[in-house]
């Protein structure tokens, strides 16, 4: 069968993927893509102003079209359809020939018709291309205005404002985003988007762009009154693509869109259209989710699902606009006959929130809420699966007495048949059955079902359904570290710092049983660490170390230590390099250049180790703490002091940065990097905190990493200064230590947060838990009690005397054995164990 599928977006994508996973044989598919690139997110689309780039938000995994039976034609206009010869053309002349077609079309954004709309540097806010010319346009501009105040138009003005631009909004309606919200959560939002620096203009009917005097263009509005600026963007809204249908004879609304029925077929039995291009009785619909829907019902009808249907869709949505959480819930004007509403007002907090209820006052009909939307979760499935409501349904919306939002209702309630994630189409029934086959974390349930990793907005009600599911099957619900701690890690950090804890004995004799284990002691020295920042290998410390962290260097295979110095920023003098290579020659080591831009000496054994390290503190190097769950590397291009492309010294930052949070110890090892411009030759983008250097200031990047589960580090801030850039990370490296599993990465932590990226930025940057002055303050008492490891070690007798093979001998370990390779030395393989004299290279 051939099918051919016109547009590539995010709709047309979740169309091929549900082909793709039904794997139907004898499939031939060609996707016609307008645009010069593949399928890439839209919902997130204004990130690209934040330094997200076109690969970050593509939604095509590598090898996606490479399996056979999909090909995807780029820049490839369809023109034409001739139904009864069942071919499509291309802008090219190529003439395809289908037997199943589908319209994934899209919309386009409606540009009103004023004098002056076509001026240069007015433009529509809708692809990656058009974002690029605002970006052009954006640096030799002063101001920028958005004519529209709907959803798309308050996305754009966070584009603007992300460029720096004095940012307006110009309004048509009385009130901003007339269809969501009604007058009172209108003003809420207003006021705080105002707060933000954006001046919003409404009932303003622009007739005409002419010249400005203060800017590029002048907007004269129907009232006399006229505003000056050197950018416009169109967001006025969006209209149905349905031109080419409307061509071939497919039947089209009376405002546009094309008619479908229930299986998305139009009124051509061989052609489905599916998203914003789609009219389904007489509804059009302008989110993400119910075209995913379509998509889905589509590819099952066309691979012989007669049942698969599509019912329609509820427009619920939630969203952080400019920082302001917004929600709107089924229907929010109160249009239903009968309906009455409950509202709650919070000026000073600047929060509005109201349900409408039925007449009998049993079942939610829909809500708003702005500034906070906590309940959203809870107020959309009551509505959905039409759960009663509490004899006083205001008390879902108002505060308890001590200011915190009222706890949501049991997840218990909904029905197995309840949609928790739209985007994805998980039911609350998808999600236990996930559950019962092992996935028991946030990230494990996002893998397997997908549930939460489209938009996010439903993580915190998949987090309760997989509480809630393990409860029932007799899962422990607990992350305790150990039989000897009924504690998370987080929980004894807390313990130790509140109760100023200085000693694992203190610890279980206060909050534990038994004697410890080797689960629970690293965790405790760990935590120990973070907080007080005492050495180590101190008496009551050194037992519940690793055997890494016992010996302050990496055991290898053959029973030998790495030895790694620490190089700031991947910067060294000759010297440094000279001494380095001297070391590794006296003790005949095997060295390698690491991929966090120091060197790595291997081979050392434990006695030859205080002598190592003496001789590298000698010549200025410290511990690099490669053998530590801490701060391993900072990775560094050269920046603008050699490079020509470089606009920021990003060397002498790092180094600055490396210096500062050196011998820190986390719940897993964290690596930074930081690039001298967006060309990212640090590969910031994949470390636990990045860094970017722009010609506004420096984007930070965070919880990325390589290894065995590679994750994409996600912008928290753009256009920083370094005094901010420090403080957010204090606040993010010790916010995470508080917070963290044992032996979690940033990026799972990041994962398993309810609120994700959103709740992290809340925290970090806008203090949403008043702690930022108590984390910088943690993090300043570990950069001034910093001392290094090594030469702790080798200045304490006691400690000092540790480092040998034997308790009551000085004797070498004559096991280790070493082949000559390359000009170095490797472990001896078993075979030739048998056959070599091991050579012993003396100490000092």
């Amino acid at each position: 069968m051939k099918i051919i599928v016109i547009g590539h977006g995010m709709v047309g994508h979740k169309f091929l993927e549900s082909l793709g996973a039904a794997a139907a044989p004898g499939l031939e598919v060609t996707v016609l893509c307008e645009e010069p690139r593949a399928a890439y997110d839209r919902v997130h689309l204004s990130e690209f102003f934040s330094g997200k780039s076109a690969d970050d938000l593509s939604l095509v995994p590598a090898g996606f079209f490479e399996g056979g039976n999909m090909l995807l034609k780029l820049n490839a206009k369809a023109v034409a359809v001739d139904r009864e010869a069942r071919t499509v053309t291309v802008g090219s002349g190529e003439v395809l020939a289908y037997d199943k077609l589908v319209f994934a079309t899209g919309s386009y954004p409606f540009v009103p018709p004023l004098a002056g709309k076509d001026r240069k540097d007015c433009f529509v806010y809708r692809t990656i291309e058009d974002l690029e010319a605002m970006l052009e346009c954006g640096k030799r501009s002063k101001t920028g205005v958005v004519i529209g105040g709907g959803l798309l138009g308050l996305e754009c003005a966070k584009a603007l404002r992300d460029m720096q631009l004095q940012t307006h909004v110009v309004e048509f309606a009385p009130r901003l985003m007339a269809v969501q919200v009604d007058d009172g959560g209108a003003r809420v939002l207003r006021a705080k988007i105002e707060d933000l620096g954006v001046t919003v203009h409404t009932q303003k009917n622009t007739l005409e762009i002419i010249d400005g005097e203060d800017g590029t263009h002048r907007m004269n509005f129907a009232d006399g009154s006229h505003l000056d600026t050197d950018m416009i963007v169109f967001s006025a809204g969006i209209r149905p693509r349905d031109d080419l249908a409307r061509l071939c004879g497919l039947a089209i609304g009376p405002r546009g869109g094309i008619a479908i029925d229930n299986s998305c077929l139009t009124s051509d039995p061989d052609v489905y259209a599916i998203g914003e291009c789609a009219l389904w009785n007489g509804q059009l619909f302008g989110l993400v989710a119910p075209g995913y829907d379509m998509a889905r019902v589509a590819a099952r009808h066309l691979l012989g699902e007669q049942a698969a249907a599509f019912t329609g869709a509820d427009m619920s949505t939630k969203l952080k606009l400019m920082g302001v959480d917004v929600a709107s819930i089924g229907d929010p004007h109160a249009a239903s006959p009968g309906s009455r509403s409950y509202q709650f007002t919070d000026e000073r907090k600047q929060v509005y929130k109201k349900i409408v209820v039925s007449d009998c006052g049993k079942f939610l009909l829909g809500g708003v809420m702005v500034g906070d939307a906590s309940e959203y979760g809870t107020l959309l499935q009551m509505m959905l699966n039409k759960i009663e409501l509490p004899e006083s349904p205001e008390f879902l919306i108002l505060p308890q007495s001590d200011g915190k939002a009222r706890p949501g209702l049991g997840v218990d309630a909904l029905p197995d048949t309840a949609q928790i994630c739209s985007c994805n189409d998980v039911s609350k029934g998808d999600l236990c059955a996930a559950v019962c086959g092992g996935a028991t974390t946030i990230g494990a349930l996002k893998s397997c079902t997908k549930a939460g990793s489209t938009c996010g907005g439903c993580v915190a009600l998949v987090t309760q359904v997989m509480k809630a599911e393990m409860k029932k099957q007799g899962m422990a619900v607990n992350n305790h570290v150990c039989e000897h701690f009924p504690y998370s890690r987080q929980e004894i950090y807390h313990l130790v710092k509140v109760g100023k804890i200085t000693s694992f004995e203190d610890l279980l004799a206060q909050h534990g049983t038994g004697r410890g284990c080797d689960v629970c002691k690293p965790v405790a020295a760990n935590v120990l660490a973070s907080t007080w920042n005492d050495f180590v290998l101190k008496p009551e410390h050194a037992s519940l170390q690793d055997s890494n962290d016992y010996f302050l260097g990496n055991i290898q295979k053959d029973g030998t230590y790495s030895v790694v110095p620490r190089m700031p920023g991947g910067e060294v003098t000759a010297d440094g390099l000279i001494a380095v290579g001297m070391v590794a020659k006296k003790y005949g080591l095997y060295t390698k250049i690491t991929g966090g831009q120091r060197v790595d000496l291997f081979g050392a054994r434990v006695e030859q180790l205080p002598f190592i390290w003496e001789e590298l503190i000698e010549a200025g190097f410290e511990s690099g703490h490669a053998y530590g769950k801490s701060l391993r590397t900072v990775k560094s291009c050269v920046g603008s002091t050699w490079c020509r492309y470089g606009v920021a010294d990003s060397v002498g930052f790092a180094i600055e940065l490396e210096n500062r949070y050196k011998g820190l110890r986390t719940p897993h090892k964290i690596k930074f990097g930081v690039s001298g411009c967006t060309r990212e030759c640090a590969e910031a983008q994949g470390k636990d905190v990045g860094l970017i250097a722009t010609e506004k200031g420096w984007n930070l990047y965070v919880c990325g990493n390589g290894g065995m589960k590679p994750r994409h580090a996600e912008l928290i801030a753009s256009s920083l200064d370094q005094e901010t850039v420090v403080r957010y990370i204090d606040r993010f490296l010790m916010f995470y230590i508080r917070t963290a599993d044992r032996l979690q990465r940033t990026s799972v932590w990041r994962d398993n947060l309810e609120g994700g990226l959103d709740y992290l930025k809340s925290v970090v940057i806008d203090d949403k838990l008043h702690l930022a002055a108590e984390l910088e303050a943690d993090m300043q008492h570990v950069v001034d009690t910093y001392a290094c490891e090594w030469k702790n070690a080798v200045n304490d007798p006691a400690t000092r005397q540790r480092f040998r093979h034997f308790v009551n001998s000085d004797q070498a370990d004559q096991n280790v054995v070493f082949m000559p390779e390359r000009g170095q030395i490797r472990p001896a393989t078993i075979e030739e164990r048998k056959r070599v004299i091991p050579l012993i290279v003396k100490t000092a």
